[in-house]
């Protein structure tokens, strides 16, 4: 629900405003030129609004960078794992950025560049970063992280939003086994085993009750093993090794953030004083308020003697009870 809303109030923005800075760094921006989408629906999928490449030049360096901005940062981490080559080398300048042969692919919020050449420094891309419009850098999704590593194939990751990326991804499995009307969300990887590779798929559900029940669906599709953990469900579909699968989902575990509540250490000194200074303050302002009524009423009927009519009564009743 909270991402239909995101991507509600994104469609809502003007969205011609240039990605593209004219300077980073020392390079200055060439002509830029407008980038269609290479694959309509999945791109759709993933929220793409606009993308554009342009050539920077600096004295002996350059560079084309490719930029494509999406509703939000869910749709920036599919893209981004989509458009990773295998060959791509980690690098920690972003939360997602990868080193390619020719140069270095990398998502921000909801923005992900491609970049081919003389890579800049990570100082210029944090300019780059800084001018960016209608930035979203919401938090990723947790359900990215929660792929098993242990024979994890490097950059096979991919994220699932709808029918679109699951049928790229995962035909064996229809958009119907994986409820999406649910708000169903997922995250694939690739896992090399003796006799084969082999795909897990983690569906994450709104709740732990409706994973079970989709556990049970997903089971019913021939040769598939799943697995749930809280509202996460782990499939793979015909694994070449059975033994190897069930090692595999053993490792999907579903890690909620538990709150306590601690008990906060009490000085009784300190909660004494402050009884009795609040006591003496509320006296006080009780008192100025009784001094201020007492004024304002005699005043009040000071001035009402002063120009009452004559033979006007003062409702004012006196009780002379000395003289009984």
């Amino acid at each position: 629900m909270l991402r239909k809303l995101v991507l509600l109030w994104a469609a809502l923005l003007p969205l011609g405003a240039a990605i593209l800075p004219d300077q980073i760094g020392d390079f200055a921006r060439g002509e830029t030129k407008s980038l269609a989408a290479q694959d309509a629906a999945l791109y759709q999928e993933f929220g793409y609004i606009s993308a554009e490449q342009a050539q920077y030049t600096a004295p002996g360096k350059r560079f084309t960078a490719s930029a494509w901005r999406l509703r939000d940062s869910t749709g920036a981490l599919g893209l981004f794992e989509t458009r990773r080559p295998a060959d791509a080398a980690p690098a920690k300048l972003t939360a997602l950025f990868a080193k390619t042969p020719d140069g270095a692919v990398f998502a921000y919020g909801n923005y992900v560049f491609q970049v081919s050449g003389d890579v800049p420094e990570q100082k210029d891309l944090e300019l780059l970063f800084a001018q960016l419009p209608q930035l979203d850098n919401a938090p990723l999704p947790a359900l990215a992280s929660n792929l098993p590593q242990d024979g994890l194939i490097p950059n096979s990751e991919r994220y699932i939003l709808g029918p679109a990326s699951l049928a790229r991804f995962e035909p064996r499995i229809s958009p119907s086994l994986a409820a999406f009307h649910l708000g169903t969300e997922a995250q694939l990887g690739r896992y090399r085993t003796p006799k084969g590779d082999l795909s897990l798929a983690i569906f994450s559900y709104p709740t732990p009750n409706i994973a079970r029940e989709r556990q049970e669906e997903f089971l019913k599709l021939p040769g598939t093993i799943a697995k749930r953990s809280g509202p996460l469900v782990g499939v793979i579909v015909q694994p070449p090794d059975p033994d190897a699968a069930e090692r595999v989902l053993a490792g999907v575990q579903y890690a909620g953030n538990l709150t306590l509540n601690e008990k906060v250490p009490v000085n009784e000194g300190l909660v004494l004083y402050k009884l009795f200074l609040n006591v003496f303050v509320l006296t006080g302002v009780l008192g100025g308020l009784s001094i201020i009524v007492g004024i304002g009423f005699g005043g009040f009927r000071v001035i009402r003697r002063k120009f009452a009519k004559p033979g006007h009564d003062d409702p004012f009743q006196l009780l002379r009870i000395g003289d009984k």
